[in-house]
């Protein structure tokens, strides 16, 4: 009981409340004894007084705020039932956490939500961790499981219990996920995904639709994960518990049947599935009863599908899958089949003979249906020796059917199990330890209880029962192991309500004694357990309800439930009459014989515990009714449940408690009234009874020292922690029974922390007022000592001011004076200055008159000369273009009549044959070149003499032109002037009219032209706006396009690192399918050793060993299909894969898959047939390994279509953004366009017709050409030329037979320390070098055989060094060298090549391509290695470590001392790892790049993915971590980051973004140390941390814990209006709560630039013996 101290003014308590069950109130007045009222004031501001009789009676008292929301129950400074519901709340609903320790029991509550908390980053995040670190979930007692397991060897064990819809199934599945992740990744075989597989079987036949979870599994199970030496799983084993086959027949209301039922209804259409005869489940009796047709959400379609792939997966084949079926589908028929009864008072019954479900129900189980309708309605009796047949009423002829068709699925999941068990025990006998998952029913009480709830809460009994002692014997070990007394600890032991169960002439006793006697009825049952429990000595945990005599009440642990007795026999007994199940056992169908085989007698008691078996149920006879009492249900489970008891108490066990907060199904709703119910139930309540009951806090001495050091008195010192804790506490704590002291902890009673953390207060505030008393006086003497100095310096700064007054009164003085005679001054200048300007303006007028008449004056002469010249020049020009018309003319004529003479000279030559034979002998080509020239010169003739005429007729023209005009002017100057008329007034009148007329016109054309100005003037302005606002449109254009292009090639950038990333992606998997492979083979390989003779042969060995390049087999014959560009003398196992499954003809000849030893070949000549385990190995390997290489196959194809449909895209991009640049900006750059295009056309149209013109030249000159060559040519220089190789020198040439052991020095085996002493690149170089000259000798075979023994000799060498960062580094540097220097000299990029650079000849594009792969895969090795020794680093060193001394050793959280029971012991501070450590580590890695030369850019990619992983893995860490969310740590945090920030810029690494993936890490710790009170907190908060999600913000808040009371928790409030500004704000991180830990950056190799290589340039050290080169 807590100390009556506590109980004063201020203090929360507890107080009962019949709707919330607990409400909080707080004490208004201190408490006395005596007293029998508690004043307190309630959450909605009443006061009410609480009766208080006795100080036992006093309310439970409340924790300090700063426990609210605390993850372990057990750290409470008050254990009490009000604490633990408030907790549970306050953690379910206000910070969303489903998880909560209370000692070695983890509460899971179900949120009837998803979350995203059981992604592949969270297991990352638990796996390695010690369970006390992290924040409850399920994978951390998973983790502690499996590392409890691989440390101690001990086998483990989780039990998973609740009631129906708590998550106890969700909770099961999701342990062995983490468990096949974990134990996945040191081998990666099939075994973990068996186990996953297992789930979706089970649920679909065991999992039904219940009013309280869509999802109920109605039967328990235990599977045991067998682990191997390496922590790996290798098998599994399924054991079930009472499985509810009344479920098969009967539904209550708003329930369905098993999953499977409906899944087969839903698939009733599909081809397989047509012979089945199915409907919809509304027209089936044994699935229409409850109503529910559907689940929503579900879609039992895909889930049938997912169901057929497990039992593909766990090797059922499809032919089996359809058996199975079937049978399901003949219950669903058997159910239909309609029984009429018959006879006078109805004591007959029969079935019809054309009964449609019968004989569905016949042909489906290949039964006789006769045989089956008539054995439904009769029985056999055994009468005094004799057998009689007996007809059954309608009703027992109903019971009989439903017998049967609970008894058919009952086998049928017995079945189903032991096939699963078979295909998940590959490998148990080598399991060295195992942990066993325990999913089971909890403790239940209905409205009316009968049979299963009876066996159910049995169960929960036993189970509870182990709890308890585990639960005490922790709780011994511990003070046993502090040198305690522990006989003082009181637990409750419910083993007299077990003993009421099952001890003698217990219940089940009597139930089994009932079901033996003929006669026996649930009456007389109840009677006897009232006569034997209830009279005499009545038993303290057996009652007898007031109103009933067919039921009885037990006691149980968890609650008193009433048991109705109707129906505990038959459900006891599990009747199923022998003779249906003769004619199911002499079925057609294999599986139904199999099924209804008879078992022997030792077989009644199942390991399963199942009551589906024939062990499990009574096969009614009339001579086996002797041996009944063994197959009763109630026997059977009493069995198994013993022997389920005996597995865990060998085993360690961790207990998982599943709550159910409502029964609406509703997330995140909290029902008190349940959760109390379930919290009573499950056994969490005991454990803090059990925990109170002794000493539950409890602090090592150094943390009470250092928490309450201000209550110890004389010297401190943490060395004396101990002693001085001894000394104090007894003057502290009056009462010694309250605490105790051990070796290294001291502990106390319950409320005892409280009062210290009282005393500790008042300590405090003591202190704290004589603390603020000496600071006020200091403050005053401050204040004092201010204002004197103020004073004297305000009278210091009066007088100097008064002093600076005088003297700018005397410089004023002597200003005024200087600026009065300076202003006369300039008055005076000014004046004379405007005379003489008036002056030289009027003089400078006058001569400008002057010059400007003068200008008048000449030019006017000027322009008569310049008239009188122009006509001169024009009438000379005429007459001179006369007489030269007329001599050309002349010339003409002569030359014409010169030509005709000179034409019929060649005329008359021409008829002589000699003539023409001896001028023109073999010119005949000539002559044709004359004619067509006579013919052009005839044309151009002809042309001219049209021109002529056309000349001649327009000069005849003109000049008859111009002789009349002549004459017409000779004519008029001939003639005499006429007298001009004299001019009348009314002329003179018409025409001062017109003038004025015209002066009008004049006028108003002059405003109109002034009009016309003004809109000149105006349109010129709109003209410039327009210009201007199109300049702004075109650049605003220009903008939109740039930005367009630029958006369009971050585009293409983010896409290219999409595909690269995915190809990189495909790459690691394809290297982690070829571990796999490998894997397999090994383990097929060990498997067929172990079973055939041990012998060595040769040519075994041969077989079995792979093949490397430096030592090729001669007695091995490979054919050359097998010759890979990838291998050099042997083909991998892929490519032999790949042939034995295309070609079957190679397989038969060849197989290095199937190599067979000498024993497999003798026993197939032999016809001996294989053990079928190992056949049946041998196919699944095969299967695997053919869906390994199809899903390999597919893979790359999807990435080459994918790349090729980039690169259409890239390239129409390129050509749009090509049509963007280059289009026009204006319109008059499109005309000069458009004009320049019409000048090439016509230009085109020109050169085409020139074209046409020349054809017949070159006709006649290629014919002239042949004629010319030589007649008699050889046939090799008619062919075609053929390129000959480049004449290169300073190469290195290596023979055929050298080249293997080229390989071998200068690759497989060179010395790890000669390797690293040579030039980085050399091997590249001197293999390159042989390839180059193998290649310019005309080898083009062995060139690429080189290459090929290379990249595959690089492989080998990348596996042997898979753990030395600096050999990876070295082969990563010659691969990327090699590549570089082939794809340089690649016959592609000829057209990039010079002289000093020829290209190859023989195309190696292939073996680039290999080797790009194998840098990528060098890449990955060396990030794999740096990550594996980061891995247990990373968490320790960042958030761990604490690099500032003395900054958190203050520090300590009340009530956070205790560690939770089987984690590890933390190691000492010097053993744990630092930030050096982890320097240490990046220093090596980038030592081992520096080392081998590799490019920059790679060195920081490789930088920016490890500090990528570093960040990921601690903010992970920090948001699942509740210690580690406060201000110190947040200090620490950021220090830790800021060397590594100061270590990658002392590198030179910040450039390639490894510092900005630090951001979200660094925010994190910031968010730890800003202010979390006010509104502008929340605002600079969101504003701050833009690199975090919003779930990170909200979870770091919600996690933020004081570790002092200077700091305050985060109120709800304040994290709301946080969670409001992050809606609001758009530019968020995506919403995700942890990173993605696995996130691979996608690697891009740069291109070096091209360069020489000579032999003579390399150094090639003795040590790599490659003497045997020749330098050619």
């Amino acid at each position: 009981m807590a100390t009556m101290e506590l109980y004063s003014k201020g203090a929360s308590v507890w107080i009962p409340d019949p709707d919330a069950v607990w409400v909080s109130a707080q004490i208004l007045q201190d408490y006395r004894p005596g007293e029998t009222h508690l004043l307190l004031r309630l959450s909605d501001g009443r006061e009410a007084q609480y009766p208080v009789a006795a100080p036992a009676d006093l309310p439970p008292l409340g924790n300090p705020d700063i426990l609210e929301g605390e993850n372990d129950l057990t750290a409470l400074s008050f254990l009490h039932e009000p604490a633990v519901l408030h907790n549970l709340r306050v953690r379910f609903l206000d910070y969303s956490s489903i998880y909560t320790y209370c000692g070695i029991v983890l509460v899971a509550i179900n949120p009837y939500d998803q979350l995203p908390i059981y992604g592949e980053e969270v297991i990352d995040a638990y796996s390695g961790q010690d369970m006390a670190d992290m924040e409850p979930h399920i994978f951390s007692v998973a983790e502690e499981a499996y590392r409890t397991m691989t440390r101690e060897e001990k086998n483990q064990s989780i039990i998973i219990s609740g009631e129906s819809g708590s998550g106890k199934t969700v909770s099961a599945k999701f342990t062995m996920r983490y468990f096949a992740v974990v134990g996945g990744a040191a081998q990666q075989t099939s075994i973990e995904e068996r186990v996953l597989a297992s789930n979706p079987i089970m649920e679909a036949i065991g999992n039904a639709k219940t009013t309280r979870n869509d999802n109920s599994s109605r039967f328990g199970k235990y599977i045991e994960i067998g682990f191997g030496r390496k922590g790996d799983i290798i098998g599994a084993n399924m054991r079930t518990y009472l499985l509810e086959k009344s479920r098969v027949v009967f539904q209550a209301s708003s329930e369905r049947n098993y999953h499977i039922f409906y899944q087969l209804c839903a698939s009733r259409e599909l081809p397989e599935m047509r012979a089945f005869r199915l409907d919809a489940p509304e027209h089936f009796r044994y699935t229409k009863q409850g109503g529910e047709m559907q689940i929503p959400g579900t879609d039992d379609l895909m889930d049938l599908e997912r169901t057929r792939n497990a039992f593909t997966i766990l090797g059922v084949q499809p032919d089996q899958q359809m058996e199975l079926f079937r049978i399901l589908a003949a219950v669903l028929h058997l159910g239909n089949v309609n029984i009429q009864a018959s006879g006078r008072a109805g004591d007959r019954s029969y079935i019809d003979a054309e009964d449609r479900s019968l004989a569905v129900f016949a042909k489906l189980l290949g039964v006789e249906g006769s045989q089956m309708a008539h054995w439904l309605c009769h029985r056999r009796l055994a009468v005094g020796g004799e057998l009689l047949v007996k007809p059954m009423t309608g009703q027992q002829a109903v019971d009989a059917r439903d017998a049967l068709a609970k008894h058919i699925y009952g086998q049928l999941f017995t079945w189903t199990v032991q096939r699963l068990n078979s295909a998940l025990r590959t490998q148990a006998a080598g399991a060295k330890s195992f942990i066993g998952v325990l999913d089971i029913y909890g403790f239940e009480t209905f409205d009316r209880n009968s049979f299963e709830q009876f066996c159910i809460n049995y169960a929960n009994e036993k189970l509870q029962q182990q709890f308890n002692r585990h639960v005490f014997q922790l709780e011994q070990e511990e003070y046993m192991r502090e040198e305690l007394a522990w006989s003082r600890i009181e637990f409750s032991d419910n083993q007299q309500c077990i003993t009421l169960i099952e001890g003698q002439l217990g219940l089940l006793d009597l139930l089994d004694e009932e079901c033996r006697m003929p006669k026996g009825s649930d009456e007389s049952w109840a009677r006897k357990l009232y006569d034997q429990h209830q009279s005499g000595k009545a038993h303290p945990h057996f009652r007898k309800p007031r109103m009933s005599n067919s039921a009885f009440i037990i006691l149980h642990f968890a609650d008193t439930v009433q048991y109705e007795c109707d129906g505990f026999l038959d459900k006891n007994r599990d009747t199923v009459f022998e003779e249906p199940i003769n004619i199911l056992r002499a079925s057609q169908s294999e599986l139904v014989a199999e099924l209804f085989q008879q078992e022997p007698a030792g077989s009644s008691v199942s390991l399963s515990g199942s009551v589906s078996s024939l062990a499990n149920g009574s096969i009614r006879a009339g001579k086996r009714a002797h041996r009944e009492h063994k197959l009763t249900v109630g026997f059977q489970f009493r069995q198994s449940l013993q022997l389920l008891m005996d597995a865990l108490n060998s085993t360690t066990p961790h207990y998982v408690r599943c709550i159910k907060p409502n029964d609406f199904k509703e997330p995140f709703v909290f029902d008190p009234k349940r959760a109390v119910q379930q919290l009573r139930a499950c056994g969490v309540l005991e454990t803090i009874r059990i925990s109170a009951a002794g000493y539950p806090s409890r602090w090592t001495y150094e943390e009470f020292f250092s928490r309450y050091r201000v209550l110890v008195r004389g010297p401190q010192s943490r060395e004396q922690a101990q002693a001085s804790c001894r000394q104090a506490l007894p003057q502290l704590i009056p009462d010694p029974e309250q605490y105790c002291f051990g070796k290294t902890k001291v502990f106390f009673r319950a409320g005892q922390v409280a009062l210290l953390e009282r005393l500790r207060a008042e300590r405090l505030r003591v202190a704290g007022t004589i603390i603020q008393s000496w600071v006020r006086g200091w403050l005053a003497r401050v204040r004092y000592t201010r204002i004197c100095w103020a004073t004297v310096t305000l009278q210091r700064y009066c007088r100097g001011a008064l002093a600076r007054r005088l003297v700018l009164t005397l410089r004023y003085t002597k200003a005024a004076l200087v600026i009065q005679k300076t202003y006369r001054m300039v008055v005076v200048r000014q004046l004379f200055l405007m005379i003489r300007q008036a002056t030289v303006t009027i003089q400078a007028f006058t001569r400008g008159t002057l010059a400007r008449r003068r200008h008048r004056l000449m030019v006017a002469e000027r322009a008569a000369v310049l008239l009188q010249a122009r006509v001169r020049g024009w009438l000379a020009r005429r007459a001179y273009g006369r007489v030269r018309e007329a001599v050309v003319f002349m010339q003409c004529c002569v030359r014409r009549r010169a030509a005709r003479r000179e034409l019929l000279k060649l005329k008359a030559e021409a008829r002589s044959v000699e003539r023409y034979r001896e001028l023109n002998k073999g010119m005949e080509v000539k002559l044709m070149q004359l004619q067509l020239r006579a013919d052009q010169e005839a044309r151009e003739g002809a042309a001219l003499r049209e021109a002529l005429h056309a000349e001649r007729e327009a000069a005849s023209a003109e000049i008859e032109a111009l002789r009349g005009a002549l004459h017409k002017l000779e004519s008029q100057r001939q003639e005499p002037p006429r007298p001009s008329r004299a001019v009348t007034e009314k002329e003179a009148e018409e025409r001062r009219r017109a003038e004025e007329k015209a002066a009008q016109e004049i006028l108003q054309l002059t405003q109109e032209i002034q009009t016309l100005g003004k809109e000149r003037d105006s349109l010129s302005k709109e003209k410039e706006d327009l210009s201007a606002c199109l300049l702004e449109q075109e650049k605003a254009q220009e903008e939109c396009v740039r930005q367009a292009v630029s958006e369009a090639g971050a585009a293409l950038r983010a896409e290219l690192d999409e595909e690269r990333r995915k190809y990189q992606g495909l790459l690691r998997e394809f290297t982690r399918l070829e571990q796999r492979y490998d894997n397999l083979r090994e383990m097929s390989l060990l498997t067929e050793r172990a079973k055939c003779h041990r012998r060595t042969d040769s040519t075994q060995s041969l077989t079995l060993e792979p093949l490397s390049p430096s030592s090729p087999s001669p007695s091995l014959s490979i054919p050359p299909v097998f010759t890979s560009p990838l291998t050099s003398a042997a083909p991998s196992p892929e490519e032999v894969r790949r042939v034995s499954v295309t070609s079957p003809s190679l397989e038969r000849s060849v197989s290095v898959w199937g190599s067979k030893t000498p024993m497999d070949t003798l026993m197939e000549t032999m016809d001996v047939a294989k053990d079928p385990a190992v056949k049946m190995r041998g196919e699944d390997l095969a299967h695997a390994y053919d869906a390994v290489r199809v899903a390999n196959k597919l893979l790359e194809s999807q990435l080459h279509s994918q790349r090729g449909q980039w690169e259409q895209e890239l390239q129409a991009l390129r050509s749009q953004l090509g049509q963007m640049s280059s289009a026009p900006s204006s319109v008059a750059q499109q005309q000069e366009l458009q004009e320049l295009l019409e000048a090439r056309e016509q230009e085109c149209v020109r050169l085409r017709r020139e074209l046409k013109e020349l054809r017949g030249t070159v006709v006649l000159r290629r014919l002239l050409g042949k004629a010319v060559l030589p007649a008699a040519l050889t046939p090799e220089g008619s062919g075609p030329s053929q390129a000959k190789p480049a004449t290169v020198t300073g190469l290195l040439e290596c023979r055929k037979k050298d080249e293997a052991k080229l390989i071998k020095n200068l690759i497989t085996d060179v010395r790890v320390d000669a390797a690293l002493s040579l030039r980085p690149g050399l091997a590249a170089s001197v293999l390159f070098l042989c390839v180059r000259q193998a290649d310019c000798s005309g080898e083009a075979a062995r060139a690429r055989s080189l290459c090929s023994a290379t990249v595959t000799a690089m492989k080998g060498a990348l596996k042997k060094h898979s753990n030395d960062v600096d050999m990876t580094a070295l082969w990563l540097k010659n691969a990327c060298v090699l590549h570089d220097l082939l794809t340089q000299r690649a016959p592609k990029e000829a057209g990039t090549h010079s002289e000093e650079l020829p290209p190859l000849t023989c195309d190696l594009s292939d073996m680039s391509r290999a080797l790009s792969d194998l840098c990528i895969q060098a890449y990955q090795q060396l990030l794999s290695i740096t990550d594996t020794h980061l891995q247990n680093m990373i968490v320790p060193a960042v958030l761990e470590s604490e690099t500032i001394p003395g900054l958190s050793s203050s520090a300590v959280k009340l009530g956070g001392s205790r560690k939770r029971a089987g984690s590890d012991p933390r190691p000492a501070g010097g053993d744990s790892p630092t930030m050096a450590s982890v320097l240490r580590v990046l220093g090596a890695l980038h030592t081992a790049l520096s080392r081998q030369d590799l490019p920059a850019s790679l060195t920081e990619q490789a930088f920016h993915q490890l500090t990528y992983f570093i960040s990921a893995s601690t903010l992970n860490s920090l948001l699942l971590r509740k210690d580690m969310c406060c201000w110190s740590r947040g200090m620490q945090i950021r220090y830790n980051v800021s060397l590594l920030e100061e270590w990658l810029r002392g590198h030179g690494l910040q450039a390639g973004g490894a510092v900005a993936t630090l951001e979200p890490l660094i925010q994190a710790a910031q968010l730890l140390q800003v202010g979390k009170k006010t509104e502008a907190d929340a605002q600079a908060l969101v504003q701050a941390c833009t690199a975090l999600s919003s779930q990170q913000i909200v979870k770091i808040l919600t996690l933020y814990t004081p570790h002092s009371d200077l700091e305050e928790r985060v109120t709800l409030n304040f994290i709301r209006s946080v969670q409001g500004l992050l809606k609001g704000s758009a530019d968020r991180q995506p919403p995700q709560l942890l990173m993605e830990v696995r996130r691979v950056f996608p690697v891009t190799f740069p291109r070096l630039s091209p360069s020489v290589l000579h032999a003579d340039q390399l150094d090639i050290p003795d040590s790599l013996k490659i003497s045997f080169l020749r330098r050619s």
